[in-house]
């Protein structure tokens, strides 16, 4: 690997944030923060007199994670419940406290339904006080462009004709697909030479949860092939990406 591609890689891994589990303690599923707060932005500039800033994920208890059952990707937090920290400006033509629970029932239900994602508690801090309601175009969000590639190979021509999967993305592995590798949490040999990562994008519309289970069953089901050990498989949600269909 040259350093030009190296840096590249430092600097996609930079990009995703922290990677947040998806779903239940029985998922094998988790989100790049970056691809979460983006949804969760989205889903706050909808709501009326708010102009979204800074959002965070963590979990809600650092200490209480849960460890799956298959390994995570590299540094993937454990499965917890978690909390969202967003901070935004306010119009003041109606009563803040109004505005602060429409915005956090919005993200609640956004995390939820968008998402899959296990938030527990929503933290909000008001940064900026605007004269009047937010015009049209107050927020805006550059979009990055996911770094999708092609599906080579069975398993990743499984997950691509996934419904919901926009394509594969090159996040941490090239190609965005990792097979018989054991993650970072000291997974012993046989267990991880029958395990699959997969990396995808998820179509916006679509509830990245669903389409992160059907991904992970699709890998699964491909990596394992006729009459073979079965193998379990773990997915990483890198983008959810607003401009792009599915692909499956």
């Amino acid at each position: 690997m040259t350093a030009e591609s190296l840096a590249e890689a430092v600097r996609r891994r930079l990009d995703l944030g922290r990677l947040l589990p998806l779903g239940d303690a029985d998922d094998t599923a988790w989100i790049a923060e970056s691809a979460a707060v983006g949804a969760l932005r989205r889903a706050a500039a909808e709501v009326r007199g708010v102009v979204p800033g800074t959002f965070r994920l963590a979990l809600a208890d650092p200490d209480g994670g849960v460890r799956r059952a298959v390994p995570a990707p590299p540094s993937g937090l454990p499965y917890g419940p978690l909390r969202l920290e967003a901070e935004y400006a306010a119009a003041v033509d109606e009563p803040l406290p109004e505005v602060s629970e429409r915005l956090r029932t919005a993200l609640a239900r956004a995390a939820d339904v968008r998402l899959g994602l296990p938030v527990r508690t929503v933290d909000l801090r008001i940064t900026a006080l605007l004269d009047g309601a937010p015009g049209a175009g107050a927020y805006e969000e550059a979009e990055k462009e996911a770094a999708y590639c092609r599906a080579d190979g069975a398993v990743a021509a499984a997950v691509a004709a996934v419904p919901g999967v926009a394509g594969l993305v090159a996040a941490l592995a090239p190609g965005g697909v990792t097979t018989g590798g054991g993650g970072a949490d000291g997974t012993d040999g046989d267990r991880a030479a029958r395990h699959t990562q997969v990396e995808i994008a998820v179509a916006d519309g679509r509830r990245a949860l669903d389409v992160a289970r059907a991904a992970g069953t699709a890998a699964g089901n491909a990596a394992t092939g006729p009459g073979g050990t079965p193998a379990t498989a773990a997915v990483l949600v890198a983008a959810v990406d607003a401009g792009r269909e599915s692909a499956g």
